[in-house]
C-alpha cells in the first residue's frame, strides 16, 4: 500500500484496539492516526506496538471545552497535560499531535491568537527535542467553544504566529474564497492532510462521505499541494451517516483506493 496513506481512527469509531488493528492490516495500510475528544492510549500503543502500524498523528484537547480568557492557572494546567502526551507520541515514535486552541471567550480574535501563542510556546521546544510536530487544524464553526481556527486562512494565520504546523482538513476549507493560494501558503507548515468528501443536500454534522463520493475537488487539492512542496501523509478522516450505513471497512476500502489512485494519477 502506498507509504503516503493514513488512516484516522473516526473511520473506526468505537473499535476496540483489536478490531481496529484488524480493520487496518486489512486494508494494507502502513499509518494511523487518531482522534477522538481524549484519545485512549490503551487503545493507541497496543495499536502501533502489537498490530505493527506506524503512529502518525493524534489529536489532543489542549484548552477543550476552555476559553483563552480563563487565565495563566488552566494554561499551566493544559501545558502539563500537553507535556505528557508529547512525551507518549515520542515513545510511540509517532509523527505529528493536532491541538485545539480553546475558545475565545470575551477576546478578540486577534487577542485569542497572542494568547494561545504564548500559551503553547513552552511546548514547542520540548516537542522538537522529541521529535513530535505540533499543529492546529481547521474545523467547523460548531466547535467555537473548543478552538478558533474555522477557516484556512485563519488557521495557517495562528500557525504562522505561534511558530507551529497546520493540518489541513478539506472538509472544513474546500468552499473558501482563495482556497489555490491559501494551500501553497500552508505547504511549507502542513504535516497532515485530512481527506474525506461532503455531499450536496447533507445538513447536519457528522456528514462526511467516502472520497469521490461528494462534491469536493479533491484531485485538484492533491495536485496543488503536492506540487506546493506537500511531503506529509493523506489521512482518510470519515465518520457520519453514510460511514455507519456503507459499513466502516467498505467505507474505508474505497476511500483508501480513491486516495492511492489519486496519488497514483499524479505520479507519487
Amino acid at each position: 500500500m502506498h507509504p503516503r496513506i493514513s488512516i484516522n481512527s473516526s473511520c473506526f469509531r468505537g473499535a476496540s484496539w483489536q478490531e481496529l488493528s484488524a480493520a487496518i492490516n486489512a486494508l494494507g495500510v502502513e499509518r494511523v492516526s487518531f482522534a477522538g475528544t481524549v484519545p485512549d492510549p490503551a487503545i493507541m500503543r497496543p495499536v502501533v506496538e502489537t498490530g505493527g502500524l506506524r503512529l502518525e498523528s493524534i489529536v489532543h484537547p489542549f484548552l477543550y471545552g476552555r476559553q483563552l480568557d480563563e487565565g495563566s492557572a488552566v494554561i499551566a494546567e493544559e501545558q502539563e497535560k500537553l507535556s505528557q502526551v508529547i512525551g507518549l507520541v515520542a515513545s510511540l515514535q509517532g509523527g505529528s499531535i493536532f491541538l485545539s486552541t480553546g475558545g475565545r471567550g470575551a477576546l478578540s480574535w486577534e487577542q485569542a491568537a497572542e494568547t494561545f501563542s504564548e500559551a503553547i510556546a513552552p511546548s514547542i521546544a520540548e516537542a522538537e527535542a522529541a521529535g513530535v510536530l505540533l499543529m492546529v487544524e481547521n474545523t467547523p464553526q460548531l466547535y467555537a467553544d473548543v478552538t478558533i481556527t474555522h477557516t484556512l486562512r485563519d488557521t495557517i494565520i495562528l500557525a504562522e504566529m505561534a511558530g507551529i504546523g497546520v493540518c489541513l482538513d478539506v472538509f472544513s476549507c474546500w468552499t473558501e474564497a482563495g482556497l489555490d493560494q491559501l494551500i501553497v501558503r500552508a505547504m511549507p507548515r502542513c504535516y497532515l492532510i485530512q481527506v474525506n468528501d461532503y455531499v450536496h443536500g447533507d445538513r447536519s454534522y457528522p456528514c462526511r462521505a467516502v472520497p469521490g463520493d461528494g462534491a469536493i475537488p479533491l484531485r485538484r487539492i492533491f495536485e496543488l499541494a503536492l506540487t506546493a512542496g506537500y511531503r506529509g501523509v493523506f489521512d482518510l478522516e470519515m465518520s457520519g451517516p453514510r460511514i455507519d450505513a456503507e459499513g466502516h471497512l467498505p467505507a474505508a476500502r474505497r476511500g483508501v483506493e480513491f486516495i492511492w489512485d489519486t496519488l497514483h494519477s499524479l505520479g507519487v
